[in-house]
């Protein structure tokens, strides 16, 4: 089951639902305020295959190493 990130159309808080595939968020609501209808972000994910031995020169502001894509 996917897990989907959803951002609040009222207070901004991000979070994620797990949800079956072609389920929309119309019955969720946000965790911190309560207001319905959030909206779902594009995420991206993992793989193993895009990970560059090159650095761009910039590093990352979470891991420090420039290769996460970040």
């Amino acid at each position: 089951m996917p897990i989907y990130e959803y951002q609040c159309t009222q207070c901004g808080q991000k979070f994620e639902v797990r949800q079956t595939i072609g389920e929309g968020g119309s019955k969720l609501s946000c965790p911190k305020c309560h207001a319905s209808n959030p909206e779902r972000l594009f995420s991206s994910f993992f793989s193993p295959a895009s990970i560059t031995t090159e650095s761009s020169g910039t590093s990352c502001p979470t891991c420090n190493s420039g290769i996460c894509g970040l």
